[in-house]
Parts: structure tokens; sequence; C-alpha cells
């Protein structure tokens, strides 16, 4: 409507803009990077919404449209009777240059999975990535929801000279990714949004044929799809596997433990925190085994200050525990150190167990300062000893280095 657009044009700040939300007899808003903003002071009617589905295109089955040969999507909220009360106006911008980030990554010809809430930009780079890979070599995009290339028959200028398949409907978004591969002989594959498990079988069906697979899904971290159980596959699955007495003692676990079942189907997995900071996983197989057996989690940060240039960091190993989301410092971790003068421990994130730590110090009974006792564990279990040395409060740090 006029009015609305008046008003975003007063506030300005058009580059920070990410949406427009109208609901039926709610005051419009305008989200932003930094927060929400009031267009109006009335609310919006239906002649108002009106306004907007006429001026767009048709919604398909998943109550998604856009306006041709432009980013933009508007996705609909209907009532019980299928009529529109809602409308989110995303905005969909062609920003060039945003892949140098991880461009080293995308050229290699690994397949690479991008993890990011909604509106951090992973559509953003994953257009830019077919954009830059199409100059030498022959991309087929599967685009679902018309948002990479654009609305309307002819795509965006922002993908060159990669092709573009539609999807008439959002299940059939794993026919088309199979006849993308038999039908156009592409070399890499960008797919947005797998988010259903015949979408996951597929993807795991194109990279065993050798084709480069891009693609993008929503989760905050790799935590998230390994608990995913729609979408787990992607990183190799999980599945419960029963030791042997001699094997659960040498690891020092429980004899039901869960395992990586499968090779994961993508070899490198990016975590987009922001639009500038990224963590990057470039050993899937690895980074999933290393949860599920509570060992060092060793992964790069890239980010972008504010001169632009591109830094990368090297993180140390970090514990993470596929049960330890929202609590990192859970009893019987590997990486608790128990000890001290109440005889609680707490792990220390970013050390790895096998850091053995000598240089921390604690304080015993006597006033005393006591280093932790680096313990060598085989054929003990692990939190027995833990609670040994909680009930003699004796700090105490267990490796998997015989050596140290």
């Amino acid at each position: 409507p006029p009015h609305l657009t008046a008003k975003l044009d007063e506030i300005g700040n058009i580059d920070e803009l990410l949406e427009v939300v109208l609901d039926l007899g709610r005051i419009p808003t305008a989200r932003y990077v930094s927060g929400e903003v009031e267009l109006s002071e009335h609310e919006v009617t239906r002649a108002e919404l009106d306004v907007v589905v006429d001026n767009i295109g048709a919604f398909d089955a998943d109550n998604r449209a856009g306006m041709e040969r432009t980013l933009h999507r508007i996705s609909a909220i209907r009532n019980r009777k299928g009529e529109v009360v809602g409308l989110t106006c995303r905005v969909g911008r062609a920003v060039y240059g945003t892949i140098d980030i991880i461009q080293d990554l995308v050229e290699t010809g690994q397949s690479i999975l991008m993890l990011g809430p909604p509106g951090v930009g992973k559509t953003t780079l994953l257009r830019e990535a077919a954009r830059v890979l199409a100059d030498t070599k022959r991309v087929v995009i599967v685009d679902t929801s018309n948002e990479i290339g654009g609305d309307g028959d002819v795509p965006h200028p922002a993908v060159d000279k990669a092709r573009r398949m539609q999807v008439s409907k959002p299940d059939r978004q794993h026919e088309v990714m199979i006849e993308a591969v038999e039908n156009h002989n592409p070399e890499v594959i960008v797919i947005d949004e797998i988010g259903r498990e015949l979408e996951a079988m597929a993807a795991r069906t194109i990279a065993e044929r050798g084709v480069q697979l891009i693609g993008t899904a929503h989760g905050n971290a790799l935590d998230n799809l390994l608990l995913n159980p729609t979408l787990s596959d992607l990183i190799g699955g999980i599945q419960s596997v029963t030791l042997s007495d001699e094997e659960a003692r040498r690891r020092g676990t429980q004899k039901t433990v869960l395992e990586r079942r499968a090779p994961p189907t993508f070899d490198v997995l990016i975590e987009i925190q922001t639009r500038d900071r990224m963590i990057v996983h470039e050993d899937v197989a690895a980074a999933v085994d290393a949860i599920l057996r509570d060992k060092g989690l060793a992964y790069e940060i890239r980010s972008r200050n504010e001169a632009g240039e591109i830094v990368v960091e090297n993180a140390q190993p970090e514990i993470r525990a596929i049960s330890e989301r929202n609590n990192r410092d859970r009893t019987g971790t590997p990486e608790r150190i128990a000890g001290g003068r109440n005889g609680s421990g707490r792990g220390e994130r970013g050390r790895s167990r096998g850091d053995g730590d000598t240089s921390r110090v604690d304080i015993g009974t006597d006033g005393t300062k006591m280093k932790p006792v680096t313990v060598y564990a085989y054929g003990v279990a692990r939190n027995r000893l833990y609670q040994g040395a909680k009930r003699l409060q004796v700090p105490l740090a267990l490796t998997d280095d015989a050596g140290q």
C-alpha cells in the first residue's frame, strides 16, 4: 500500500530491512536487523491485503509467491476458508562477494551443507555459490520456492550462467533433484531448504553419483542435525550399538552407545552464526564421531572484520556431547575435572580431555595448593574415577594419551 511504502522511504535504512509483516487487524511492522518498527498507527485492513495479493504472482502449494525477475518472497497465512489474513514480505537481495569467506571450500568440489536459523543469509550464500561455480562448472539449481533464481520463467541475473529447475509442488522436490542429475548432466547441484526425509535420501543418491551438492537446512549447530530424525542421515545418521565387555571397558563407557550409521552425505558443514561469522567443520565424519564419543571437537571459526578482511581461527578442541546441548557441564563428561574445596567439578570449555591441564591449581582441605592428577584409564569406568576423586576431594583430569 502507498502509505506503507512512503513510511519505509521515510525511515530509510533499506539495506537493513529484512521483511514487512502485514496481519489482518494488527499494526503493520517492518523487521530490520536491529529490531522491529511500526509502520502505521492503523490496523491492516482486508483491502490493503488485497492490494498486495493482486500485484504479485500466484501462490503455490506452500503459500509462497514472488514478483517476476526479483528475489523477493511473499508468504501467506490463510484462515480456515482459505482466505489470506496475513502476509510476510521477505526482502531478497543479490549481495555479491559474500561467498568469499567460504569460497575456497566451495571450489574444492566437496559437498557442503550450510546450517543456520531463518534470515541469517543461507539463501544469499547459496545463490552466490551457484554464480561463482557456474563460471567453470555445469551448475543446476533446484529452486523449490523460486528464492534462489527469483520468480518467473527467466532466472535472475544474480545466478549468472547457472541453470534453474523449478519445482511444481514442494513434495516433488526430491523427484526434481534426481531428475536434474539424470537429465541435465550437472557437475554441481544447488538446493535450498532440505527439510524432508525423501529429500535427504535424494541428496545421498546425488552425492553417491559423484555430483557436488551444495544445500542448506534449518538448525543452529551440528548437534541440532544429529538430534533431528528426519535430517540426521545428511551427516551419516546415528544408531544404538551394543559393545562387547572388553570394548566397553577399554572405552570406559556403557555397553550400549551411539555410533554413526553411515558415511555423511556432506563432506563439509558450515554453521552460519551471523552474516559475518561462521563455524566450519571440514570433516563432518570426524566431527560427528567426536560428539558421539564425547571427545574434543576441533573446528574453524571464520569471520569478517569491520575492514572487510576475513579472519580464520582454529578453535581449541571442545567437548560437545550429544546430550549436552543445554548443559555443557553435566556430571560425568570426559572433560569434567573433579575436586576443589567442595568436591565439585566444572568443565573447562575449549580444552580437550587430552590436554592434561597441568596449569590448573585447586585448593585442598588443608589449604595447600593441589594440581590435577592426570590419569590414563584402562579397564576402569570413568564415572567411578570421577566419583572417587570427588569423595577424596582430589582434582582429576583424564587423558586418552598414555604418554601424559
